[in-house]
């Protein structure tokens, strides 16, 4: 049974006991992210994950590792645009050394310069990492043309020139502003006693203290484009957007259903055709980027450059085929449970567990529990499907990212042509 308990400081617990495991995963969530951030800061939320590693004032950070190693544990973090979250899995035995470790790093990391200016050059690495990894690049500049000027649209990590002048000073700032007890959750699942975790819990993140600052985000509002981005690598890259739907509402799980359908999978009417029968690429698929008040609906493929045309009309033909070529009962029958299968299969270890009660109580201030998805999904009908399908599916209203040799070259209009006609 999950369970969800509140400080006195307002930092929310939630527990799930999985008594039949040998492990715990534990997790600090904070409602924190890049979205957060703007231009002059952009990469500073992901800037102060890497650092909360690098040593606290009673630990290096080659004590920091090897106190988990020690433990055969498992210490990591990671910054989306929403949200940060540092976790640990250790053995059920080892719980309170992963609860030590990860407490002293979240108020007690130095955050020296010396420190900042090593950090630095790792994480300028990670963004020439990400220049050589085309699908993260083409879906990243899709998301930075829809929402033009909005922090949605910014990297995770930032640029090199914002990453060049960050400070200690200026992560203090931050962490102050934005690290405070009602924006943090904590989510533990595994083989635990409740009572005994509230009572760690509450010794180690009692004390802590803070109120965020009101962040004023600016409106996301989608808005269709083309960005290409010239790269000498043998495929093309491409993305096609379309406005999503944003995550929690009940129009998310029929868009899930549509998703299954179109190219969430081997059977998808997008693989089979692009793939399958026309042998024009090695991976196509779709999927919806939901944030709590939007999202973006994508399509990737990565195909080879003489076939950008042809690509991109069948994608327009399968998207516009969800609208025309419309499936039957039994069709939506089997994309439930496909749906229901992928999400409770993920579910099967501890660590998928936290991070899905996590989650979904630090961005939509409630658990949604494994049966009551499955009653969402199951309450999926052809109208509320067909309804999203016309809500997402306008042509008009279609983005396009490219990546790739001579993508610079093509010309917009002739883009359009393969997708309109």
């Amino acid at each position: 049974m999950i369970k969800v308990h509140e400080l006195d400081n307002g930092l929310r617990v939630v527990m799930e006991a999985i008594p039949f495991v040998r492990s715990v995963s534990f997790g600090v969530w904070v409602r924190n992210g890049s979205r957060n951030e703007n231009e002059d800061n952009n990469g500073i939320s992901h800037f102060i994950e890497h650092m909360l590693f690098k040593g606290t004032q009673k630990r290096s950070a080659m004590d920091i590792a090897d106190t988990m190693d020690a433990v055969g544990g498992q210490l990591n973090a990671f910054t989306s645009k929403e949200y940060t979250c540092y976790f640990a899995r250790t053995l059920d035995t080892h719980f309170d050394v992963a609860l030590d470790v990860l407490s002293d790093m979240f108020f007690n990391s130095k955050l020296e310069q010396e420190d900042i200016d090593k950090e630095r050059g790792v994480i300028l690495e990670e963004i020439s990492m990400y220049e050589d990894t085309p699908e993260d690049l083409a879906v990243d500049m899709l998301q930075e043309r829809v929402f033009p000027r909005n922090p949605l649209g910014m990297s995770i990590l930032g640029t090199p020139e914002t990453i060049d002048g960050f400070t200690g000073e200026q992560f203090r700032k931050f962490m102050g502003e934005r690290y405070a007890p009602h924006n943090v959750v904590i989510a533990i699942a595994g083989n635990i006693d409740e009572a005994e975790v509230i009572d760690k819990i509450t010794k180690a993140f009692g004390h802590y203290q803070g109120e965020a600052d009101t962040f004023e985000e600016k409106p996301t509002i989608y808005t269709p484009g083309f960005s290409l981005k010239e790269k000498d690598i043998e495929q093309v890259h491409l993305c096609v957007g379309f406005p999503g739907i944003r995550t929690g509402v009940d129009e998310s799980y029929a868009l899930a259903a549509v998703n299954t359908i179109l190219g969430g999978g081997m059977s998808s009417r997008l693989f089979q055709k692009i793939r399958e029968q026309h042998g024009l690429v090695y991976t196509v698929y779709s999927y919806n980027a939901g944030y709590y008040d939007t999202g973006v609906f994508l399509v990737y493929a990565a195909l080879n450059p003489d076939n950008v045309y042809d690509v991109l009309g069948l994608i327009s033909q399968e998207v516009r085929g969800m609208l025309t070529d419309k499936i039957n009962a039994e069709q939506l029958s089997k994309a439930k449970e496909q749906l229901k299968s992928n999400f409770l299969l993920s579910l099967e270890n501890a660590a998928s567990r936290m991070n899905s009660i996590g989650r979904t109580l630090l961005m939509l201030d409630k658990v949604i529990t494994p049966d009551e998805l499955v009653t969402k999904i199951d309450a999926i009908d052809m109208d509320a499907f067909f309804s999203v399908c016309e809500e997402i599916f306008k042509m008009e209203q279609l983005s396009l990212s490219l990546v790739g040799k001579k993508v610079e070259g093509l010309k917009e209009s002739d883009l359009t042509n393969a997708i309109l006609n």
